[in-house]
């Protein structure tokens, strides 16, 4: 998995997960690729404060990472920042698992059991089919109902 700073061509800074730069590129082409806050499809990646090496000694380097040690920081996205890093993670879920519909208890337990290849699914399940899932020591991720016209 490889994460990319990008931004879009209104300057709204997010992440892009992609299981390759390869992956990126093709699905920059596709146009699947873009800005959460306004869907905007001119997408670029820019440097990463991460990415950004220094000319520090190495042992101002070591100095500040046994300084950090016991804990880190990270500062929280906020208001409307939050709910486009929501809108991303459910699109990748989206596109990345076979919608089952209303079979998703019975296909989770196949692939549990080994019965069907192992693969990433989405689907509707009742409240008591997810307590059965959960009882039988099958993991699953209850989201709100994915909607197309919710993603934008």
């Amino acid at each position: 998995m490889i994460i990319y700073d990008l931004s879009c061509d209104n300057n709204h800074r997010f992440e892009g997960w992609f299981q390759s730069a390869d992956d990126f590129e093709s699905q920059q082409e596709r146009h699947m690729v873009c800005c959460p806050q306004c869907d905007s499809h001119i997408v670029r990646r820019v440097p990463s404060a991460v990415a950004i090496g220094s000319h520090h000694s190495k042992e101002a380097v070591e100095e500040s990472s046994s300084a950090s040690i016991g804990g880190s920081t990270a500062m929280m996205p906020a208001g409307t920042h939050v709910l486009a890093l929501y809108r991303q993670l459910v699109q990748a879920m989206a596109n990345n698992c076979e919608d089952v519909g209303k079979s998703f208890a019975e296909e989770a337990r196949k692939i549990h059991y080994n019965e069907a290849p192992e693969r990433p699914i989405r689907g509707d399940a009742s409240e008591e089919e997810c307590e059965a899932l959960q009882e039988e020591g099958i993991a699953i991720l209850r989201l709100s109902s994915i909607k197309e016209e919710d993603l934008n």
